[in-house]
């Protein structure tokens, strides 16, 4: 498949709020994977701000520990801070040359084997909502047009979660509806932790699992991590979920 192909895929999926399996969840999935997918980056994740502006990861393209720590180190100080703040692209094409002035994450991305760090606005209109993070194992700028591309997708996807629910909305609104996402994300988290209890694997094997069984069955993330947490839906049920023919 040509890239312009996979291009316009990507962005109709990011788009496609109607689809009976779309959520907000499922929504960072397919950016962060469009991403890794589609440009010059070994990693992807989009982190969205909470009501006191620390940034909480929505999706990554990697669902081990140390990826998720890596990510913990750019709250407070670094460039992915410093571009929610600014609403402008930040880059870092050698991270191992900006040591002294982010020491933690420096050493964090160092250790995971990433060399350049660019971070992306994700923005509805004027208003910065997060962060869309993008990691290469060796140093130098992205690409320009990667860069226009992945700033195309972060905002396709910021228009598309203004959008996911048929209540009508006004811009304001949108504050409501991320504080609404985080949630969301965290109780997804409780349910991968159950996913994992049950079958002792790895909080990245259930996270594989959990995708594999809304995806097979037709349903929301979202609803899904849910039922899970509330009991309606077990973590048998899940793992066990034989696919839809």
């Amino acid at each position: 498949m040509s890239r312009e192909r996979q291009l316009a895929e990507a962005f109709v999926a990011l788009s496609d709020t109607y689809a009976p399996q779309f959520d907000p969840l499922s929504l960072f999935h397919r950016l962060v994977h469009s991403c890794r997918d589609l440009l010059d980056v070994n990693a992807a994740a989009v982190m969205i701000a909470d009501g006191r502006g620390d940034l909480k990861t929505m999706a990554t393209t990697d669902e081990d520990a140390a990826f998720a720590e890596l990510l913990q180190k750019h709250n407070g100080r670094g460039p992915c801070m410093d571009c929610y703040r600014t609403g402008v692209p930040v880059s870092v094409p050698d991270m191992a040359a900006e040591h002294e002035r982010w020491p933690a994450l420096a050493t964090a991305m160092t250790e995971a084997g990433y060399a350049c760090l660019q971070a992306v606005p994700v923005r509805l209109h004027e208003r910065t909502l997060g962060v869309l993070t993008l990691l290469r194992r060796r140093s130098g700028d992205l690409p320009e047009d990667d860069l226009h591309i992945a700033q195309a997708l972060a905002d396709s996807a910021a228009l598309a979660l203004m959008h996911w629910s048929t209540e009508p909305t006004r811009i304001d609104d949108i504050v409501t509806r991320v504080q609404s996402v985080i949630a969301a994300k965290a109780t997804l988290e409780i349910a991968k932790g159950m996913v994992a209890q049950y079958t002792g694997s790895t909080v990245a094997d259930a996270a594989h699992l959990l995708n594999a069984y809304v995806y097979e069955q037709g349903l929301r993330l979202t609803e899904t991590a849910y039922a899970l947490v509330t009991r309606a839906l077990t973590p048998a049920a899940v793992t066990e979920a034989r696919p839809r023919h």
